[in-house]
């Protein structure tokens, strides 16, 4: 159980870091950030995934899934003006 919740913040930090240098966001974010930018876009990533009708079952697709859904999250943010 604390494996896997270890495991889901090192994923998140991953991916929050992955889209935060795609959307150029790297220099203003910290670790925190980072993992809570990748949690929450792994959330969007298969929510997105889902409605257009794909399956997310592996970690390379749980990967792919969070970086899309947190670069979604990221450019919400700057447009609402969050992020700069």
């Amino acid at each position: 159980m604390i494996l896997a919740w270890i495991l889901a913040l090192l994923m998140g930090a991953l991916v929050g870091w992955l889209a935060s240098l795609v959307m150029g966001t790297d220099k203003q974010q910290g670790a925190v950030a980072n993992v809570v930018i990748g949690i929450v876009g792994g959330f969007i990533g298969r929510l997105v995934f889902g409605l257009i009708g794909l399956s997310v079952t592996s970690i390379i697709g749980s990967l792919v899934a969070g970086v899309v859904g947190a670069v979604i999250l990221i450019a919400v943010l700057k447009w609402l003006k969050v992020m700069k």
